[in-house]
């Protein structure tokens, strides 16, 4: 596996910031929308489209390309922005997102982007269409990856389990889950309204390899990644624990940003924390 550079991580790591600044300009345009999952998982998808997956922005429907799912569609976002930043459409369309008749709605429609897989909504489906096609891979020796983002309370929903139990079943070693443990959800903690720990034992439990780290690190997350690809004969899972709202301190925490935008004035805060942060990555030897 390549080794994640000191100046690879930093790229990255500009390349999360751009993807958080996106984000709150996005949903203070829109008015509407979630905050915090997109926040915290910002690291996560600079790393995949930026160090991770085999894609190709100018042919987005490369057979050979890996497929990304995001079950939990709600934080879509974070999707838009990455995707903008690393060239599948301009930047300044993130000013439609929710708008009618924009390509980017609340929760993300297949026939609507490029290289959107699925389109996502309900909670809990997202492992299952993922398991479809990577066993569908494997049916075809193709050698792509299928990475599935999920959030952890849909964790609690029964069919996201019947997938686990399929997968392990067909050994998908090419079938990557990540999991943003956050801990939060609409109404609360996760651990207060349905508790999900031991997480992890239970996927080993089911058979699958578990891997954790610091979703919120660019390097704890790429490393994790990298042993999960090197695992041969099980299905992988990345506990990737993140701080909700990541990069803005008033929403660091906070479940009640788990599914409302910030307002211009709280926008303006924020962009202002992240474009010091950036300086700071900027200046980091």
């Amino acid at each position: 596996m390549q080794t994640l550079t000191p100046a690879r991580r930093k790229e990255l790591e500009l390349k999360a910031n751009d993807v958080r600044q996106g984000i709150i300009r996005s949903l203070v345009a829109a008015g509407s929308g979630h905050s915090a999952g997109p926040l915290d998982m910002s690291d996560v998808f600079a790393a995949l489209y930026g160090y991770l997956m085999r894609h190709d922005p100018e042919r987005p429907e490369w057979p050979d390309r890996d497929r990304l799912l995001l079950s939990c569609g709600h934080i879509a976002p974070v999707r838009y922005s990455a995707m903008a930043n690393f060239g599948y459409f301009p930047v300044e369309e993130l000013l439609t997102l929710r708008k009618f008749g924009s390509r980017l709605q609340g929760h993300p429609e297949r026939v609507s982007l490029p290289s959107v897989e699925t389109t996502s909504g309900p909670l809990g489906e997202g492992l299952a269409q993922g398991v479809g096609m990577a066993l569908g891979a494997k049916m075809d020796d193709k050698d792509f990856r299928v990475w599935v983002v999920t959030s952890d309370a849909e964790h609690q929903c029964g069919l996201h389990w019947e997938a686990v139990m399929t997968a392990a079943k067909f050994k998908l070693d090419n079938l990557t889950c990540i999991i943003d443990r956050n801990f939060i959800q609409i109404d609360g903690s996760t651990e207060d309204i349905m508790p999900l720990e031991p997480l992890g034992e239970k996927y080993r439990a089911f058979n699958w390899e578990v891997f954790e780290c610091d979703g919120n690190d660019v390097a704890d997350f790429v490393a994790a990644a990298q042993r999960a690809q090197e695992v041969t004969g099980k299905p992988q899972v990345i506990v990737a624990n993140t701080v909700p709202g990541k990069g803005v301190s008033y929403m660091e925490g906070d479940y009640t940003w788990h599914g409302k935008p910030p307002n211009a004035q709280q926008a303006e805060e924020a962009l202002r924390e992240l474009s010091a942060q950036r300086e700071r990555i900027l200046a980091d030897a």
